[in-house]
């Protein structure tokens, strides 16, 4: 009774977790048992063990898996899905979910994130207001065709202002967190083909706007070579200040990264894994999790440090990316540029 009366006790703790915070435990799990306050009270301290009903109404609800509480050893783990669907989930809808989880990343004092990146970290492209417009009118139009974007052609002056300000609100709470990012000469370059690919198929509402583009972009490189040089990262703009060390950028040249995902809130760990490219499945299965930072742990001793003292590794990768951007302009620069 007394290691079942435990496990309880944890469960309750990763549901609070869970639960917002303009939200109170106690009435959610109140409404969902359909108990009175002091038996939900009870339940939670462990005074009153769940009957099988009530875990499965609450494993269900609260998307989570009892295995690793018991020692079950299974190949099932249960995944919240955080995605982008037209007419269902907006794309400021998931930055509002996934600025949540940065915040309360952000509060817990230990927090490390392992990013390991195919394409650019998201919240890099909010730096630069031009290049998070190209970006989210790419997933909204090309990505998950939304019927609105079937017959429009981007341009830099119709961004949703209200996208950005959120955008701007996860960059300033994930430059607060200490991470380490994976990337490979490909995450840079899937990005100018995608833009390219815009450009010959004349989905350019202004000429003029891939020009701008690529000058915001040799601005975004010199500015990522600059957090990288002093191992934080900071707003464009802005004098450079942070924490020490709290950046490591690495190039990996011989694993083509898959975009996933480890925070380490002071020991609990949490995976997102993406599909559909910005979509995400999340879980905080250990077993899992234990996988996924052994794979990642093992891709950063197989990847090369190019930030904070790794000058000449530093300049080698951000040369490349310049030059990836001066080749581009050259191929644009026919009779349509």
């Amino acid at each position: 009774m007394d290691e079942h009366t435990e496990i309880q006790k944890i469960l309750f703790r990763e549901i609070k977790d869970k639960v917002p915070e303009n939200l109170s435990l106690v009435h959610e799990v109140a409404e969902l048992l359909g108990v009175s306050y002091d038996s939900a009270y009870r339940r939670i301290r462990g005074e009153k063990v769940l009957s099988l009903e009530e875990l499965q109404k609450i494993c269900c609800h609260f998307n989570i898996s009892l295995d690793s509480y018991f020692g079950i050893n299974s190949n099932k783990i249960v995944f919240e899905s955080m995605f982008v669907e037209p007419e269902k989930i907006s794309i400021r809808e998931w930055l509002v979910r996934i600025h949540a989880d940065i915040r309360k990343m952000s509060e817990v004092k230990n927090t490390t994130i392992i990013y390991s990146a195919r394409d650019i970290p998201f919240y890099h492209f909010f730096q630069f207001p031009e290049i998070a417009a190209f970006k989210v009118f790419f997933w909204q139009k090309t990505l998950f065709r939304f019927p609105e974007y079937k017959d429009k052609k981007f341009s830099i002056s119709e961004y949703d202002r209200e996208i950005q300000e959120m955008g701007n609100r996860i960059l300033l709470t994930s430059i607060k967190v200490p991470t380490i990012e994976i990337w490979n000469e490909d995450t840079f370059i899937i990005f100018l083909r995608q833009i390219e690919f815009y450009w010959i198929s004349g989905l350019f509402e202004k000429p003029d706007d891939v020009w701008i583009l690529c000058d915001k972009l040799e601005q975004w490189v010199r500015h990522l070579q600059d957090q990288a040089e002093h191992g934080f990262k900071y707003i464009f703009g802005h004098a450079p200040s942070g924490v020490e060390d709290s950046f490591k950028l690495y190039e990996n040249e011989i694993v083509l990264n898959d975009n996933t995902i480890l925070a380490n809130l002071n020991g609990k760990k949490i995976i997102y894994l993406t599909y559909n490219v910005v979509s995400l499945l999340v879980t905080t299965d250990a077993g899992f999790a234990e996988s996924i930072e052994k794979y990642l742990t093992g891709l950063i001793r197989k990847s090369i440090l190019i930030s904070s003292s790794s000058a000449r590794e530093r300049s080698r990768f951000f040369n490349k990316l310049t030059s990836q951007i001066i080749q581009f302009r050259n191929r644009i620069s026919g009779p349509q540029g």
